[in-house]
């Protein structure tokens, strides 16, 4: 039940076939996971206002996951006891134009938070090694054809993408990379509860079913991914998302490791702003 048991820094290759995508066989108890849950976001919330009072680090939680994984319900559920001050959430949909006459990593750079702060990507610069592999899609990128002729390729976009990361860890930044691993299963059962009820249709699309088809090609392209970048500094969490409960308590778990791996502290106020504390206090103290 330890999240560390689902954590990826590097020092083991990940299968994902063999990892697990739900709870089962391990005897929990969901009443209870959730009362874990909730206790975690409280301590979240305590050390949230320290690390936004200190504003010395700066966290992105970065989620990636196959269609209806429940990122934006984990979103929902785990960061909803977040002060809103100091958290902002950012979904990377298909790049506009003005966005692919960048390099890739351009749009993330943007949405970077200020130290003390903290960011949830919804889906990230990660999808350049996911979705535009499966799909080849780089092919169309307005590039220089000697780059699009490469070969390495994508193994380029791994190492720039760990380059990256660590220049954001040496610049006071910690990456939290989520992969929500579902079962095809279960991604069947949630696609078909989105037709049945009127209330979810909305979240349905013709082309969650046609991505359906390249589940095979996907599972490499996230096996492939998470193996080439994960680093002990920006490790990634691969946590079943069959059963959201569980996933949730799990995400809530990774998030308070790291900020207690941070271990914000309130500022001590300076000699001289202490002395003005007391004499504010007194004069406070002595109104009629």
């Amino acid at each position: 039940m330890n999240v560390k048991n689902y954590r990826y820094d590097g020092s083991q290759e990940l299968s994902l076939k063999k990892a697990p995508t739900s709870a089962k066989g391990l005897g929990l108890q969901r009443q209870e996971i959730e009362e874990k849950t909730r206790s975690n976001m409280e301590k979240i919330a305590k050390l949230q206002d320290k690390l936004y009072a200190q504003g010395q680090e700066g966290i992105v939680i970065l989620l990636q996951a196959m269609d209806a994984a429940g990122k934006d319900s984990a979103i929902k559920h785990v960061m909803g006891a977040i002060n809103p001050q100091g958290i902002t959430v950012h979904s990377f949909k298909q790049p506009n134009s003005q966005e692919l006459s960048h390099d890739y990593l351009w749009r993330a750079v943007r949405q970077l938070p200020a130290r003390g702060s903290m960011a949830i990507f919804n889906r990230s610069y990660y999808e350049d090694v996911l979705i535009v592999r499966v799909h080849s899609l780089h092919k169309g990128y307005q590039m220089a054809q000697r780059c699009l002729d490469d070969p390495e390729f994508f193994q380029k976009r791994y190492r720039q993408i760990r380059h990256f990361e660590e220049y954001l860890y040496e610049n006071s930044y910690r990456v939290v990379k989520v992969f929500l691993h579902v079962s095809k299963e279960e991604q069947k059962e949630r696609f078909l509860e989105r037709i049945e009820r009127k209330e979810k249709n909305w979240k349905f699309s013709q082309s969650d079913v046609k991505e359906r088809a390249y589940w095979e090609e996907y599972q490499k392209a996230y096996e492939k991914a998470i193996n080439q970048t994960a680093t002990p500094h920006s490790p990634w969490y691969v946590l079943p998302a069959d059963n959201k409960w569980y996933t949730r308590y799990l995400l809530s778990q990774a998030v308070l490791e790291t900020l207690k791996d941070i271990d914000p502290q309130y500022p001590a106020p300076p000699p001289e702003q202490e002395e003005q504390l007391q004499q504010c206090r007194k004069m406070l103290e002595e109104e009629c």
